[in-house]
C-alpha cells in the first residue's frame, strides 16, 4: 500500500477528497499491521523473521507519510529527519545484533508507533484546512512522537548493548 498512499498523497495534495481519501489508505495499512501482529501473537504464529521485519514495513509506511508531508512542506524537515535517522538506524541496529538475539519492539517502541501514527492520520487530514483546535492538538501529538521517538530510540541502544554484553559473556563461559 505504500507506494499507492505515497502517490495519493503527493498527486493531489490540497483537494479535501483526496486527502480524505489518502488519509483513509494510511489508516487501513496501519489497521491490518495492528491485526496482522494481534493475529500472530493469538495463535502463536509470530517469527523472528516477522519480529525484524515487520517494524521495517511499518517505517516504510510511516516513512512515506513523513517524507510527503515534508515534500508538502506541512512538517518540518528537520522533524522528518531526525525520526527516519532513528527508524531505520534501529532497524539497521537490529539486524546488526541479530547474531546476539533478536530485539523485539518493547511496550516504549509501541507506544511511539501509535503515536506516530495518530498524529499522521491528523495532518494528513489536510491541516491547513482544518480548526485551529485540531492543529493544536495535532502539533502536540507530532510533538510527543518525536520526543517518544528520540528517547525510545535510545533505550534501543541500550539494550542492544546489553543484548551483546549478555550473549558475549554467556558464551565466554561456555569456552
Amino acid at each position: 500500500m505504500v507506494p499507492l498512499f505515497g502517490w495519493m498523497l503527493l498527486s493531489h495534495p490540497t483537494d479535501l477528497g483526496w486527502r480524505l481519501a489518502t488519509t483513509g489508505v494510511f489508516t487501513l495499512a496501519i489497521l491490518t499491521d495492528l491485526a496482522d501482529g494481534r493475529i500472530a501473537r493469538r495463535y502463536n504464529l509470530v517469527t523472528d523473521f516477522g519480529k525484524l521485519w515487520d517494524p521495517a514495513a511499518d517505517k516504510a509506511l510511516t516513512g512515506m507519510a513523513f517524507v510527503g508531508l515534508s515534500i508538502l512542506h506541512e512538517l518540518p524537515w528537520w522533524v522528518t529527519i531526525v525520526i527516519l535517522v532513528r527508524e531505520w538506524g534501529i532497524t539497521l541496529l537490529r539486524a546488526l545484533i541479530k547474531k546476539y538475539g533478536v530485539m523485539a519492539a518493547n511496550r516504549g517502541g509501541k507506544l511511539k508507533t501509535l503515536t506516530q501514527s495518530i498524529a499522521l492520520i491528523m495532518y494528513l487530514l489536510y491541516l491547513p484546512a482544518m480548526p485551529l483546535w485540531f492543529q493544536w492538538i495535532a502539533w502536540i501529538l507530532m510533538g510527543a512522537a518525536f520526543l517518544l521517538t528520540v528517547v525510545t530510540g535510545l533505550d534501543y541502544l541500550r539494550a542492544a548493548a546489553r543484548l551483546r554484553r549478555e550473549y558475549l559473556l554467556t558464551h565466554k563461559e561456555a569456552q
